[in-house]
């Protein structure tokens, strides 16, 4: 039977990572979903992943990737860069 409890997700990079217990440490939870919707986590074993929306309107991320930890803690979405 699933546990409904975890948040594994599987990145771009066919990795399986367990984000249960992970910091989320910056996120744009704005609804209507969308391409703006971001979040970046670092898990406990000090993994960082990027959690992002391809344009899905029915779920805010739907894509995910493994990045660098200076990459993540500098990360400025696109949508929301500073000119």
């Amino acid at each position: 039977m699933e546990n409904k409890h975890l948040f594994i997700v599987t990145t771009l990079s066919n990795e399986k990572v367990d984000l249960t217990k992970a910091k989320e440490l910056r996120s744009n939870n704005l609804f209507p979903f969308g391409k703006h919707n971001y979040a970046i986590y670092r898990t406990p074993e000090n993994v960082f992943v990027k959690g992002t929306n391809s344009g899905l309107e029915s779920h805010m991320l739907d894509t995910y990737e493994i990045m660098e930890e200076t990459t993540a803690l500098q990360y400025k979405h696109p949508y929301f860069r500073e000119e």
